[in-house]
């Protein structure tokens, strides 16, 4: 893809596409492929018509449709938001007829990394003490207990212990007691309080919320143990009291969870969270397919891969079904495609609301895009499972969660259903980090990495200079194990992770 050396600074993605990508800044009267010149200047990764479209006509990108022309459009006029909209089309879903199936290595061919075995079987690839809150009135109390314990010294003698992290949100009452809403709750609470990347947890609630700890425990048969605690405020006696209470239950749980040691594990213990935001018009040609080979790679050591952000993939969703590993997986993604339709409109809302200032800025004009790009991500394994948000992820190789595009919303989601490693790539620069499982963080291009070189760990903008995705797959796959195994990741370095735990909200607010 080099573009410099007098070559053309367009990228013309597929033949039936009839516009073509700016791999940088073109001034009018710049050359196009197929022979027409650009009529205005073209920002770097926005488009260019190379031929002429006709009002109500599609427009083409990646060979699929993106929206349709509101007017006539020339050879060589710019793209955008002025003369491009959204429009309904048929999709074909083509179910399953083109997943094929994976040769999975032998566990003995596998990459391996150094990761925390649990007791339970399931591996962590970080080591946190979590205190997590039944109700936004606990919030408070527990993010003091975490800044006590981690400022107080008592994990100076645990080195494997990664820190004492609070998980707060907003919610926990003022909700109905059962239902979705409900429901999506009681599984992100658990994901968390039982995920592997949490050697211990305490869950802190006021007592008189809807969201009852003791339900929450008889539900899932939870018991007080040396690694999971629970108390509420009002029982133990306030504010102070409730502060020491469960700084007394973490230095209990130091023994137990400082003992777990790294040892050497196959990749097939890794599930990855794969993740977009801050998007731009080179998301879909650098990092989400760099990260898609990436994505394979992880698949054929036997690993799992989640794709999510369900109004991201909107109107890429037949490319998803027609590698569902059969038709029941094809389908309820279509069912949750439905669920987002309705769901929208209930809220007086639309799907193409979700390409933000920002995205349109970097080049990206409708949903239909943003999705295209988005979707590569997933790689090109068979879609193994459709999961709703913060279910259990129980099957192995490339599977989809139903999340909304917010992206800690989407993480969080990706998290509580056993993610133990998150890769977030961006165009516009993203700062996002998570705790307990370490984002990784990929540019799509080289002007912003090197403005926000410290929040980004890899560099996927040399792609457009030759660099071959399958090149920078590996460097992915590669940075992937490296993390898992330990090193930093740049966002862990800057502190990222204490507040990006949001839980999904639906539903009415009492």
């Amino acid at each position: 893809m080099n573009q410099e050396n007098g070559q053309s600074p367009f990228l013309r993605l597929a033949e039936t596409d009839n516009i073509a990508v700016a791999a940088r800044k073109a001034d009018e009267g710049t050359a196009l492929p197929g022979g027409a010149t650009a009529k205005a200047r073209i920002p770097f990764g926005h488009k260019v018509a190379l031929e002429a479209i006709a009002e109500g006509a599609p427009v083409r990108k990646f060979g699929q449709i993106i929206g349709f022309a509101k007017t006539a459009i020339a050879p060589g006029e710019w793209v955008h938001e002025h003369n491009l909209a959204m429009g309904d089309f048929e999709r074909d879903y083509r179910f399953s007829q083109e997943a094929r199936p994976v040769n999975v290595l032998p566990v003995e061919e596998q990459a391996t990394f150094e990761g925390y075995r649990r007791a339970n079987g399931r591996v962590g690839t970080r080591n946190y003490i979590g205190i997590l809150t039944s109700v936004n009135c606990s919030a408070s109390v527990a993010r003091f207990i975490a800044e006590a314990a981690n400022r107080s010294g008592m994990l100076d003698d645990w080195p494997e212990i990664d820190g004492v992290v609070s998980f707060t949100h907003g919610t926990g009452c003022g909700i109905a007691g059962s239902g979705e809403g409900f429901d999506m709750l009681k599984r992100t609470q658990w994901g968390y309080a039982a995920h592997p990347n949490l050697g211990g947890a305490l869950m802190v609630g006021l007592g008189c919320e809807v969201f009852q700890i003791a339900r929450l425990k008889e539900l899932y048969g939870l018991g007080e143990s040396e690694t999971f605690r629970t108390m509420t405020i009002q029982d133990t006696g306030g504010t102070r009291r409730t502060i020491e209470a469960g700084l007394e239950r973490i230095r209990e749980m130091l023994p137990a969870v400082g003992a777990h040691k790294r040892e050497t594990l196959p990749a097939s213990e890794i599930t990855l969270a794969l993740q977009c935001g801050g998007s731009d018009g080179y998301s879909g040609i650098t990092a989400n397919p760099a990260l898609g080979v990436a994505a394979d790679m992880l698949v054929r050591n036997g690993g799992t891969a989640v794709l999510a952000e369900t109004p991201e993939i909107y109107g890429a969703e037949h490319l998803l079904t027609a590698r569902a590993i059969n038709r029941a997986v094809g389908e309820k993604l279509i069912e949750r495609i439905h669920w987002w339709e309705d769901y929208t409109a209930r809220n007086m809302g639309e799907m193409n609301n979700n390409p933000s200032p920002g995205n349109k800025a970097g080049g990206l004009t409708t949903i239909l895009e943003k999705s295209l790009g988005a979707a590569a991500k997933g790689g090109s394994t068979p879609l193994n499972a459709v999961y709703e948000y913060a279910e259990l992820i129980r099957e192995k190789g490339f599977v989809f969660m139903d999340t909304p595009g917010y992206d800690p919303v989407s993480v969080t989601g990706q998290v509580a259903g056993g993610s133990n490693v998150v890769c977030f790539t961006t165009g516009r620069g993203s700062a996002y980090g998570c705790k307990p499982s370490p984002s990784i963080k990929l540019a799509t291009n080289t002007a912003m990495y090197e403005r926000m070189e410290e929040d980004m760990d890899i560099n996927c903008g040399d792609i457009l200079d030759g660099v071959s995705l399958e090149e920078k797959g590996r460097q992915i796959f590669e940075e992937v194990l490296a993390v898992a195994s330990g090193k930093r990741s740049k966002s862990e370095e800057l502190g990222y992770g204490d507040n990006e735990f949001v839980p999904w909200q639906v539903g009415a607010t009492m």
